[in-house]
């Protein structure tokens, strides 16, 4: 069992701390900031099958909503796609490709850091969507199977569909719902699901417990927060932890 005092154990309560408010304040960012910071020095299998549990619980309570049924029969050929794509994405992923799963993580999130920091008006796929919605679905499953992270293009892709707020955030919900498990099944049925850290029942408990007093801290300081300077600092800081993995050649 891992040591309750154990200095990994404080970085972890402390990383899901954070990742935790990022979620209350923004609705999302959890296993993005988490995965970003874990892969700085764990293995990215063991911190993919860490963030399992407390991205699940978290995101459970947006998928419901009255926009439920009318968001499945528009987005059911994006959610499709994207599950495939996450169980049978025949790209190197987390616990094969070694460096090269670091190197990855660091390129999306330099990506989407620099993404939105210049915040640009996506045009809506209108007609097209019929067949960018899969696109964007196969992108993400294959990214999540090679980062644990996923949120490209996907966010992007609902976000310039302009759907109002409610529905937006309940689409959200399903949509890392659905990744998360997608990524939770991958991991176990490759024998991936391994590493102290994430067989510990305690760091586990100690994950989710720290992520949800986080979404809570997080939704009182929503109140006090300048959206747009607060996501400057957020993806300023998926920019610099980006940077880091590439810098250290992963």
């Amino acid at each position: 069992m891992e040591n309750p005092f154990s200095h990994a154990s404080a970085a972890i309560a402390a990383i899901f701390l954070l990742a935790g408010v990022v979620k209350g304040v923004s609705g999302m960012g959890l296993p993005t900031v988490a995965m970003g910071l874990l892969g700085l020095w764990m293995p990215p299998p063991a911190a993919a099958a860490l963030l399992v549990l407390p991205s699940l619980l978290t995101n459970v309570a947006q998928c419901l909503g009255p926009d439920g049924p009318a968001l499945w029969r528009r987005l059911w050929p994006l959610w499709l796609t994207m599950v495939l794509a996450t169980l049978a994405s025949p790209l190197p992923d987390l616990g094969s490709a070694g460096a090269a799963a670091r190197l990855t993580l660091g390129a999306v999130l330099v990506v989407y850091g620099g993404w939105g920091l210049m915040r640009p008006s996506l045009p809506q796929p209108g007609r097209h969507e019929r067949w960018l919605a899969p696109v964007a679905g196969l992108g993400t499953g294959l990214l999540t199977a090679a980062t644990g992270v996923f949120v490209v293009p996907v966010v992007p892709f609902l976000q310039a569909l302009r759907l109002p707020r409610e529905p937006l955030v309940q689409a959200l919900g399903i949509t890392f719902t659905l990744t998360t498990l997608s990524l939770a099944a991958r991991l176990w049925w490759s024998g991936q699901w391994s590493g102290d850290a994430a067989a510990d029942w305690w760091v586990q408990a100690l994950a989710l417990l720290s992520a949800l007093l986080g979404m809570g801290a997080g939704a009182r300081l929503r109140r006090h927060l300048a959206g747009p300077r607060f996501s400057a600092v957020l993806f300023g800081m998926f920019v610099v932890l980006g940077a880091l993995m590439l810098a250290r050649g992963g």
